[in-house]
């Protein structure tokens, strides 16, 4: 299928900062404008080849205390870059949070914004993912994620499991998008989505058209008369796609 992930969306009071936490996080460079937008060093490429990005987006309103239905997970290469990792986050302003995850090899940190995202322990499935492992999303119904989103992407489906589901790149590069189980649906928006692109050449209305009649509904976030399209998908989760036009490099 023509669309792929191209960038995580996270909102935030202060994009700059929360953007500039995010690329030390990430080892990459922070672009502001509009929007920060962190992708990997070298100059601006917009949508990368292989990462999926970060674009913190100014919002007015502060996160709520729930937990974000959609968060980040890092890679790490041995317990002792786990640990360096760690520590350099926390000296960057993370701090640790709760979410009931007990005794567990990763550990589970908050942007300066609140914003959960997990440092894994090193695991070979994600030896070569880049610094982001994996985009991890909390729901109902793995297995019909799995449906959804293997219809609506690119991607390939690895597996698709009653508590777990997971897809990758067609071309085995980047990070994961994986689909945990979690009791409880959604009760307030999203602070955190992903927003996908169309192939170059091939026109969003089409796409979303595609998308709606796969199960995903018409989205109003209040984003009045813009180039993109917002929707979520069977459980809820908000999306954006995005205008092809939009690529830039």
């Amino acid at each position: 299928m023509p669309l792929r992930p191209v960038q995580v969306n996270i909102k935030a009071l202060d994009p700059p900062a929360v953007g500039r936490f995010w690329a030390e996080a990430l080892g990459w460079t922070a672009y502001s404008g509009e929007t920060t937008y962190v992708g990997p060093g070298g100059g601006l490429v917009w949508p990368d080849p292989v990462a999926v990005g970060v674009n913190v987006v100014p919002v007015p309103d502060p996160r709520t205390t729930t937990k974000n239905r959609v968060h980040i997970d890092l890679a790490t290469s041995s317990a002792s870059h786990q640990a360096d990792v760690i520590a350099r986050l926390q000296a960057l302003g993370a701090t640790p949070v709760d979410v009931g995850q007990e005794n567990v090899p990763w550990t589970v940190l908050a942007d300066p914004e609140g914003n959960e995202f997990c440092v894994l322990e090193p695991r070979e499935v994600y030896r070569d993912t880049g610094p982001i492992a994996a985009v991890v999303v909390d729901c109902t119904d793995p297995r019909a994620m799995a449906r959804f989103w293997d219809e609506a992407l690119d991607w390939t489906l690895h597996e698709a499991a009653d508590d777990y589901a997971a897809l990758r790149s067609a071309s085995g590069v980047g990070p994961y998008l994986e689909f945990l189980r979690r009791p409880g649906g959604k009760t307030v928006p999203d602070r955190v989505h992903l927003d996908l692109l169309p192939s170059s050449g091939d026109g969003t209305a089409a796409e979303v058209a595609r998308l709606r009649a796969l199960g995903a509904t018409d989205l109003d976030v209040g984003q009045g008369d813009v180039p993109w399209t917002c929707l979520a998908d069977p459980d809820g989760h908000e999306f954006c796609v995005l205008a092809a036009a939009e690529a830039q490099s």
